[in-house]
């Protein structure tokens, strides 16, 4: 019989380099997942997802999954620790994200009192683009809300609170200061009246349908199973068939659901927020892109990552 070899882990604090905590006899094909709740035992306070374990005080922080006797380490492993903070699981930090907009844009549309002049309070706009946007933002956000409570499948990660606070801070005031300039009393409509609205309308109800059905379908891919990782496809439904050009095609429509809104509304800071938005999910798309390459070898060489035969 082969005798079963147990590990000896050591962990300090990344900072000052003092110990923290001796693990003894821990199974080899403990993950750093099963680590981190055993030093959640010793420290209470620090649970598992407030913690990143590296081999290295400046290097990368071990993944979850990672097992203890496939890392680079010795039957005596010293790992080092730090506090990554108060920590909120993905699916509340949607639901504050997303919220906030939601709601904050409605007191502009109302014109609840102390936001503009007395005389104005809770009068409503004579232009009907004005009820339009509203309706279309307030859709957009509803949308992103049912998807987060029915759709998205999240893991077990965690967003630091402090991280959550910029986040909200970004979307909450980007969502009061376009409501702010769409909802004025001195608002003027578009340039070309009805076409440039009616056709901006329907861009975004197209780019809203496709955006919601590719997360079905990256929803329907993870829900498969994780035994064997797929890269996602084109399915029967056309809003799908832009996979056939690029890797995050839910980035791409909901580039254009903004741009279609900024253009709507012609409002400057819609334009910026689409813009900034454009730049950070292109981010994203490339990251992904990256991985996709790196992972499967028969990746559709066609793709870019977030705007076809462009970027």
């Amino acid at each position: 019989m082969s005798r079963t070899i147990f590990f000896e882990v050591e962990i300090l604090d990344s900072r000052t380099k003092q110990q923290l905590c001796f693990l003894d006899k821990v199974e080899p094909h403990s993950t750093i997942g099963d680590i981190k709740s055993l030093f959640h035992k010793s420290y209470p306070k620090w649970y598992p997802s407030r913690q990143a374990l590296k081999l290295d005080p400046k290097g990368k922080a071990l993944r979850d999954d990672d097992i203890l006797q496939s890392l680079p380490v010795g039957t005596t492993a010293t790992m080092y620790f730090r506090d990554l903070g108060p920590q909120l699981g993905w699916t509340m930090v949607f639901l504050a994200e997303y919220m906030g907009p939601l709601l904050i844009y409605l007191l502009f549309y109302f014109r609840v009192p102390y936001i503009y002049t007395h005389k104005y309070a809770f009068t409503a706009s004579p232009y009907p683009v004005v009820s339009l946007a509203c309706a279309c933002h307030s859709f957009h956000y509803i949308k992103r809300l049912i998807e987060t409570i029915f759709v998205h499948r999240f893991s077990h990660g965690t967003m630091p609170l402090r991280t959550i606070v910029r986040n909200c801070a970004y979307y909450w005031g980007f969502a009061a200061w376009l409501a702010y300039y769409i909802n004025h009393p001195l608002y003027t409509p578009p340039s070309y009246g009805e076409i440039q609205v009616n056709y901006s309308l329907l861009v975004f109800i197209l780019c809203e349908a496709g955006n919601f059905s590719i997360h079905l379908t990256l929803n329907n891919l993870r829900g498969e199973g994780h035994k064997t990782r797929k890269f996602p496809s084109p399915t029967k439904n056309p809003f799908t068939w832009l996979f056939f050009f690029v890797s995050c095609p839910n980035y791409t429509y909901e580039v254009g659901a903004w741009v279609s809104f900024s253009i709507m509304t012609q409002c400057v800071p819609v334009a910026l927020f689409a813009f900034l938005g454009f730049i950070q999910m292109t981010i994203w798309a490339k990251g992904k892109h990256r991985t996709y390459n790196r992972e499967f070898k028969d990746y559709p060489n066609l793709r870019m990552p977030i705007l076809p035969f462009i970027l």
